[in-house]
């Protein structure tokens, strides 16, 4: 492992719990769910102390700019490493699955049975539970969405010893699945929202006229996802239609691997690469992984979105109900189906063939929309005068507080 410390200073020796904020994932797009929460324990909880571990300088960096330059001087940052003659292996399963968030997790045991509690963003770190010397390890789940989606809400996710989510509507779905108990979850606003919005977004970085922007912005899910069946047509559609400026950023996972597999649906799909016709298009602007691409840049920018299966469509009405449109791909029955919640936001259409004349129709006939789109966003995000990161913060100190069970 490399260790990076702090510099040991007297605001930095505490006597409280010891808690890490741990980000193992190849991309940095989960960062912005939890990192913001960081700095409001050192602000407000000065007793605990936190460690940042990360698996790549990636994803450090990607905490240092929502935390500050100076969050290193705040708390202990480790980046954490594993087996060095793994790596290349790791490199290659890693194109068809995450095997190495697995492996890191391993290599790390030592260390990670340091901690009190454990704030993650993915479920993978469940598996510290099968280890005995982690046993006793809170784990800590900030969900990294607010989708309608049922993975978001797998009884599996009922392991975590605390729950954090932006809404009532996500709350509710998890006490639905009777995995979770009401004292296991709470609800602290949007941490996402809180960590990134007021970060200024300059329109003519991307195009040079006023023309609508649509973002196009397909899932990676195999079975759910637009872009293996359809996206090239969408991309046609917009070289025939210059009226519009297209951006295009998918899920930042999309094009990380060449086959996309997928245990929920059991699908296994060959991504493919977009022809250099398209990035020639002067109404087109393609980003396949940036921090643009999952800073909320793009869904702050757009006038339409373009979707299938992502919950970014909740971020994209959580600073302005806008125009939705929603790809039926895969001829899902959604209409009444909760998992689908998010396709009541605007037209669905089944086809690109149908994409012209919802595009046309998607200002005008926005205000059919207005109200439901409203609702969700009030039930999704919730607000109050206390920051989200202030909220979960209070959340974190409260659990800690509490007696915990003896793990045998």
């Amino acid at each position: 492992m490399t260790y990076v410390p702090a510099p040991m200073t007297s605001a930095s020796v505490t006597t409280g719990k010891r808690i890490a904020f741990l980000y193992n994932h190849e991309a940095a797009h989960q960062v912005a769910h939890s990192a913001s929460v960081i700095t409001a324990l050192l602000d407000e909880h000065p007793d605990l102390e936190i460690s940042l571990l990360a698996t790549s300088d990636v994803l450090i960096e990607a905490v240092r700019l929502i935390c500050g330059p100076d969050i290193g001087t705040r708390c202990q940052i480790i980046k954490l490493e594993v087996t060095a003659w793994h790596r290349p292996f790791l490199k290659a399963i890693d194109l068809f699955a995450p095997i190495s968030r697995i492996d890191y997790l391993r290599a790390n045991t030592a260390l990670l049975a340091t901690f009190d509690a454990i704030i993650v963003t993915e479920r993978t770190s469940l598996l510290l539970q099968n280890i005995a010397s982690c046993r006793h390890v809170k784990l800590i789940y900030l969900s990294h969405g607010s989708g309608d989606r049922s993975i978001g809400f797998v009884p599996e996710l009922g392991r975590f010893d605390l729950i954090l989510q932006s809404g009532e509507k996500l709350r509710q779905r998890f006490l639905d699945t009777g995995a979770v108990g009401p004292e296991q979850i709470k609800v602290v606003g949007a941490l996402k929202l809180d960590a990134v919005a007021r970060t200024p977004v300059a329109r003519d970085r991307y195009f040079a006229d006023d023309k609508p922007i649509v973002l196009y912005n397909p899932h990676l899910e195999p079975r759910l996802s637009s872009w293996y069946t359809m996206g090239l047509q969408v991309f046609d559609v917009f070289l025939d239609n210059p009226d519009y400026n297209l951006i295009f950023a998918p899920h930042v996972m999309l094009f990380q691997r060449r086959v996309q597999v997928s245990l929920e649906s059991f699908t296994i799909r060959l991504r493919r690469d977009l022809p250099q016709k398209y990035a020639a298009a002067r109404n087109i602007h393609i980003d396949t992984g940036s921090a643009a691409s999952a800073d909320m840049t793009y869904t702050r920018l757009a006038d339409i979105y373009l979707g299938d299966a992502s919950s970014q469509v909740y971020e994209f009405l959580a600073t302005k109900l806008r125009p939705c449109i929603h790809i039926n791909s895969h001829q899902a029955s959604w209409r009444d189906n909760p998992d689908y919640r998010f396709w009541t936001f605007g037209q669905v259409i089944s086809a690109a063939h149908e994409l012209p004349a919802a595009l046309a129709k998607a200002q005008t006939g926005h205000a059919t929309y207005r109200d439901v789109q409203a609702q969700a966003i009030d039930e999704t995000y919730s607000q109050t005068a206390q920051r989200p990161s202030i909220r979960a913060a209070e959340a974190i100190e409260e659990f800690l507080k509490k007696p915990q069970r003896s793990e045998n």
